[in-house]
């Protein structure tokens, strides 16, 4: 376990000194501050509570930038060491490979949670100290945005790892990655819509629909903060909601397999990959 943290401490240092820390908390930030107070402006005509408005602006930018923010923070955490020789080195010290996975793995997970955290927690705090009244149940609904938010991230730095393993050239797991971010973010929900319309309003056959919801990390998350309470109001999402058997236990379990299962698929590669 200590090698992991010396691995993981190694990936937060790189994090700073490259300024992934602070671009990333900066842009979320101002991307946080601006939604809140762009957003909440039609608050007082809807009836809506401000922090509800945050939310679904927020999960709606989350899923198009957390997950690129996490696979271009990976994407080239293996092949990348390879390339510069750095990966030999490492590897030349007491450190097993399922250790580096693990330890760049947590890294990198730091720097997304540090940046998610504060970035996303500046648009709360934007709002407390303007007298907003938040409610309690809104604010327990932000706090489990955020958290959703990073679990989000862990899933695709892990898809960005097995990229990683699976590419011979940095330039190859970038356009893996680009292409991975393309397909989940907007290709696979655009096809769903199609097949759907194509369907011409006939009911899907049980479960799939549930099916084909979990198959995608995004609209898992999505369908878990947008799906309930008064962010499934206000998003729309709350009717989609209904025809699913897919509660929010059902949903973190599901973004829980999808950290797992790529991360330990690019495990398993990356141990018998030569160097």
């Amino acid at each position: 376990m200590n090698n992991i943290l010396i691995i993981a401490q190694k990936e937060i240092q790189e994090g700073l000194r490259n300024r992934w820390v602070l671009a990333t908390t900066l842009l979320l930030a101002a991307l946080a501050l601006t939604l809140s107070f762009l957003g909440s402006a039609p608050t007082g005509n809807v009836g809506a509570d401000p922090l509800d408005i945050v939310i679904v602006s927020l999960s709606s930018l989350t899923i198009f930038l957390v997950p690129l923010i996490a696979l271009l923070l990976s994407h080239d955490a293996i092949v990348g060491e390879m390339e510069r020789g750095t990966m030999l080195l490492l590897l030349s010290y007491p450190l097993g490979r399922r250790q580096v996975i693990f330890g760049k793995f947590l890294g990198h997970l730091a720097i997304l949670s540090f940046a998610t955290l504060f970035g996303y927690g500046a648009a709360a705090a934007a709002l407390a100290l303007t007298g907003t009244p938040i409610s309690g149940g809104s604010l327990v609904a932000f706090t489990a945005m955020i958290g959703s938010s990073v679990l989000l991230g862990a899933v695709f730095i892990a898809i960005g790892y097995l990229a990683s393993s699976l590419a011979a050239e940095r330039s190859t797991a970038g356009g893996i990655a680009i292409g991975i971010w393309l397909f989940f973010v907007l290709i696979y929900d655009m096809a769903l819509l199609g097949g759907l319309v194509a369907a011409k309003g006939k009911a899907l056959p049980a479960g799939l629909l549930d099916m084909l919801l979990l198959v995608n990390p995004t609209d898992a998350y999505r369908l878990l903060n947008l799906g309930s309470g008064g962010a499934g109001a206000l998003s729309g999402m709350g009717g989609l909601a209904g025809f699913t058997a897919l509660s929010a236990p059902i949903l973190l379990a599901a973004l829980c397999v999808w950290i797992i299962a790529p991360l330990a698929l690019a495990t398993l590669i990356f141990s018998r990959r030569e160097l």
